[in-house]
């Protein structure tokens, strides 16, 4: 197999939620494997940062959990500058209140940010794939796709979709030449579980559960990241890949 299969370069890839996180360490690993990068958020100015931090040429501010917006931008985008190759639906968030207090207000937010958000980019950036006849779609699900834990029900229940709705995409798209899997990470060190890897106990138990015996860092999820996005997984479809030191394989 020649590692000529992992190499991105002249593709250009989108990520959402990239300012930061996840998102940014995906970024920067798609930049380190040939591709040119377009990051996302609402923040223009923490974009512009982190584009300027990485590297990368482009950034694109729109609000991802409003389709009328994304698709101007996305539109936009291809006339102006050139085809989104690659996408990486990457953009979400967490509230943490046990479900029988959960806001309703939160749990509308959680489901716009972490399910609203794959929908409305991914529909805008596959019309132009299905036009090429390829394109890459991968999207950020969750160890909580599989498993729940106390206090973050919605949230399991977003991820649970996510993981739905990218075989959904597989199903209807990869006669289009489409391939649209997720990447189901475990737990990392991550803005969005700050409050957890503070938590000694918490993380104790972690450690504990997870037979790698310890927190994920970002940068264990490019390989996979890559992999989604080059030819080599070119007849994978409708796949989550999860990447979790082991913690949904072990009771």
């Amino acid at each position: 197999m020649s590692i000529s299969l992992f190499d991105l370069s002249g593709k250009r890839a989108l990520v959402t939620g990239s300012s930061q996180g996840i998102g940014l360490a995906l970024a920067r690993g798609l930049l380190a494997a040939g591709a040119e990068v377009v990051l996302n958020g609402r923040d223009a100015t923490k974009l512009a940062t982190a584009a300027e931090t990485i590297g990368a040429r482009h950034s694109l501010a729109f609000d991802a959990t409003d389709h009328s917006a994304v698709r101007a931008a996305i539109d936009g985008f291809e006339a102006e500058v050139g085809a989104i190759d690659i996408l990486v639906n990457n953009a979400g968030m967490q509230h943490r209140t046990p479900l029988e207090d959960f806001p309703a207000d939160a749990f509308e937010r959680l489901m716009r940010t972490n399910v609203s958000t794959v929908f409305n980019v991914g529909q805008a950036v596959a019309r132009h794939m299905i036009a090429r006849g390829a394109g890459k779609i991968i999207n950020i699900a969750s160890v909580q796709t599989a498993l729940a834990r106390p206090g973050i029900a919605p949230y399991t229940a977003t991820k649970g979709a996510v993981a739905n709705l990218t075989k959904g995409m597989a199903t209807d798209w990869a006669r289009y030449g489409l391939q649209c899997n997720a990447i189901a990470p475990g737990y990392f060190e991550t803005p969005l579980n700050a409050a957890l890897v503070a938590d000694a106990a918490f993380s104790s138990w972690l450690e504990k559960r997870t037979p790698a015996g310890r927190w994920g860092q970002v940068d264990e999820l490019i390989g996979a990241c890559i992999f989604l996005a080059s030819s080599a997984s070119s007849f994978v479809n409708g796949h989550v890949l999860f990447v979790d030191g082991g913690i949904t394989a072990s009771l």
